[in-house]
């Protein structure tokens, strides 16, 4: 069941329940999933995601104790009409727990839902974030670059032109600070990142990219510029992290 804040009850303040941010495994395999951590999942009946259809399958993959067409659903994702975000918290005013569930990944670090956990905690409303993976960490982690000076740069620019600029602009930024620099792309935009990082980097430079974290054909691998060039591998619509020291 999808719900608006049109369709919320006036809360009740004297309880308040708990926003569970939940992670999502990257691959696919609920195996990861801690029991204990289930326990607390399978216990919501509320829930904020990106996409109704893809949480319930999560939510299955878990065995889910209650019927999930008994569950609601506020969706939020680039189309929310932010009038609305609001409403989503009126649950946890009443006293029922919340899970903000990923996509893949942890939520709010590359994925909505930071403006809902600011929110609760404007209502003074405990946010518990759930331990699970995030491909931007196990990146850094398997790449043997700086992870005690790092900085997630997001999306990098579709213009091609200002693309270019940026890539030269974290390079330095790399190289004067001693700071590994990480970004991503859309899958379908893997080779042409790819590319203009090859032709724009300096031979030197390293370059670490890990694609399919966690997944049956993950790969990761760091090597220089100047080793990349000879030994460029298909990365094209595999989900992937870059990282350049």
């Amino acid at each position: 069941m999808m719900k608006n804040s049109a369709n919320i009850i006036i809360p009740n303040t004297a309880k308040k329940g708990k926003l569970y941010l939940i992670p999502s495994p990257i691959g696919k395999n609920t195996d990861i999933i801690p029991d204990y951590f289930r326990q607390i999942i399978k216990s919501i009946e509320y829930f904020i995601v990106e996409d109704a259809g893809n949480a319930q399958k999560y939510l299955k993959n878990l065995k889910y104790n209650i019927s999930l067409p008994a569950l609601t659903f506020y969706i939020l994702n680039e189309h929310t009409n932010k009038n609305e975000i609001d409403g989503f918290l009126y649950p946890l005013l009443n006293g029922a727990d919340i899970g903000l569930l990923s996509e893949a990944g942890c939520p709010c670090i590359a994925d909505p839902g930071a403006e809902i956990v600011r929110m609760a905690h404007e209502k003074n409303i405990r946010v518990v974030p759930l331990v699970g993976p995030s491909s931007i960490f196990l990146a850094l982690m398997a790449s043997g670059l700086n992870g005690q000076n790092f900085t997630f740069n997001g999306y990098l620019p579709v213009k091609r032109e200002l693309r270019l600029l940026k890539l030269k602009s974290l390079e330095k930024k790399a190289k004067y600070e001693n700071q590994t620099q990480i970004f991503m792309e859309t899958p379908y935009r893997n080779r042409q990142l790819l590319s203009d990082i090859l032709q724009t980097c300096n031979g030197s430079t390293l370059l670490c990219i890990a694609a399919g974290i966690s997944g049956a054909n993950e790969y990761i691998k760091t090597m220089s510029i100047a080793d990349w060039k000879k030994n460029i591998p298909d990365i094209h619509k595999i989900p992937a992290i870059f990282l350049i020291y």
